[in-house]
């Protein structure tokens, strides 16, 4: 309390209120937690501040979770089972962002706009671990607290601890019904309970009927995308191999060869890792780079016998890794075109490990190649930048980051990207056009736009292409001649493809 607190400015002293000492006696009645002041937790559990200092640098900097999170565990020198608790509370609070604030807005006696971003961003964490984590209560809160006081100050730790506890005195499924009572709009119904933006909710349940899927899926596809997902792994054919990672633990992917699933852990101690030759990579985009590299082309590779690909948006350069391994493989070369010069970098980076013969990197706008280079390649990956509605189990904070406005935006640059890869392609070759969303704002009607443009484009068999490069041979992914995956049903990231030939 202020040592001004209940007098006027200036105002005569209350000598009523001090002691023998000349002390200010508290002017009102005190509360008291459980433990005396000597037991209460006044620093930040490790794993709990790497949570806390990822959703700030989140929040005030714009990053990215999965970026950013690796490099505060090392900071942190946090072991396994810590970086795991770290990882787990860290997407879990990003995930529920939405639903949590409905609920701590019930809890808090002002607009949460109002508080401190990071008092806010604490209150988050507080509750995941008291809703949706094998978390004690009492450890929650004290450990929670612990961190509020070490980071942010005591006075907001009281603010939190009083928070926290009305949150801690009902489940979640409990605040669940209480924050949809009286709603009778599904829409926002599905998104408090799936913690995901109304107009996220809208277009995922339009998305599922543009591709041939019911509407009533959307409660499961949402739900998968709360789900924390498997970090998937590739082994760069002719190159890599994933024994190290099954002897560490790793299962054997179902989906496609070359692959594994992990339950995590830190996998830059892998040698193969380290080596470039393993690499973390969806299921989802081993397929459809495997789907593009594997079709039979009409007429020959440039009438001689080197094949000449192109990876048209290849930053960071998973992908454009896998291709040219492929390629390397068959005698073919790969040309990796990005137009950030830092984002080609890093592609130079994920290509290292193929032989150098089989690549190059292009640093320059994708939308000029079909001019500069024209009817040059015999197949091309056009993975146009998107609104990443398909992989936001991966990147959680980017639901609440996205807008409709992005969609709008995006559309311009599509099709241009897809137009220029399709004057870079060669007759009889084809254009692999893929998104990580399954909008048909960005996928079939771009791709419909384009082929009403021209009269020499033809759409192949996409899902056909996906089961002909998958293990099971049958994944369902196709409609109308283009495909979709989903989390939901094949446990991918939602990618979707279409095959355009440019007939000869």
């Amino acid at each position: 309390m202020s040592s001004t607190g209940g007098r006027g400015k200036g105002g005569p002293k209350d000598t009523g209120r001090r002691n023998a000492q000349g002390r200010e006696r508290n002017r009102g009645p005190r509360t008291y937690t459980g433990q005396a002041p000597s037991q209460r937790t006044r620093r930040a559990d490790p794993a709990r501040l790497v949570a806390f200092e990822v959703l700030r640098a989140v929040a005030s900097e714009d990053a990215y979770a999965n970026l950013v999170l690796p490099a505060r565990i090392r900071h942190h020198g946090l072991d396994r089972r810590d970086a795991g608790f770290a990882t787990e509370l860290t997407y879990g609070a990003l995930r529920g962002q939405g639903t949590y604030d409905a609920i701590l807005a019930r809890c808090v006696d002002r607009p949460l706009d109002q508080l401190d971003p990071a008092i806010l961003d604490a209150l988050r964490i507080g509750a995941h671990q008291l809703l949706a984590m094998r978390v004690p209560a009492h450890a929650a809160l004290d450990q929670t607290v612990g961190l509020a006081r070490a980071v942010i100050g005591a006075g907001p730790s009281a603010l939190i601890n009083a928070v926290l506890r009305k949150v801690s005195a009902h489940s979640l499924d409990e605040w669940l019904d209480t924050l949809v009572a009286g709603e009778t709009d599904q829409t926002r119904i599905a998104a408090l309970r799936h913690a995901h933006p109304e107009w996220i909710v809208r277009a995922m349940r339009q998305s599922l009927v543009a591709h041939g899927r019911p509407a009533t899926e959307i409660d499961s596809l949402l739900e998968a995308d709360n789900a924390a997902p498997v970090v998937n792994l590739v082994a760069l054919p002719g190159l890599g191999n994933l024994d190290e990672a099954l002897e560490a633990g790793a299962a054997p992917g179902e989906l496609v060869e070359g692959s594994a699933l992990s339950s995590g852990g830190d996998l830059g101690r892998l040698a193969s890792v380290r080596e470039g030759t393993t690499r973390v990579q969806d299921v989802g985009s081993q397929l459809v780079a495997r789907a593009m590299a594997g079709l039979r082309l009409d007429g020959g590779a440039d009438g001689g016998g080197t094949e000449s690909w192109l990876d048209l948006c290849a930053g960071p350069g998973g992908k454009a890794a896998l291709l040219a391994a492929l390629a390397s493989e068959r005698g073919a070369t790969l040309l990796a075109n990005e137009p950030a010069p830092h984002r080609a970098k890093l592609v130079g980076q994920a290509l290292a490990a193929v032989p150098r013969s089989a690549w190059q990197v292009r640093t320059g706008d994708g939308r000029d190649l079909g001019t500069e280079q024209p009817e040059r390649f015999d197949r091309v990956l056009a993975d146009v930048p998107c609104s990443g509605l398909g992989a936001l189990r991966r990147r959680p904070e980017s639901r609440w980051r996205r807008s409709p406005k992005d969609l709008a935006d995006l559309g311009p640059l599509q099709r241009e990207l897809l137009a220029s890869a399709i004057a870079a392609v060669r007759p009889g070759g084809v254009v692999a056009y893929v998104t990580c969303s399954p909008h048909p704002a960005e996928t079939t009607a771009v791709v419909a736009d384009a082929l009403r443009k021209r009269d020499d484009l033809e759409l192949l068999d996409a899902g056909a292409a996906l089961d002909a490069v998958s293990l099971t041979g049958d994944l369902g992914a196709g409609y109308e001649s283009t495909a979709q995956l989903w989390p939901h049903i094949h446990g991918t990231d939602a990618m979707f493809l279409a095959l355009i030939r440019k007939k000869a």
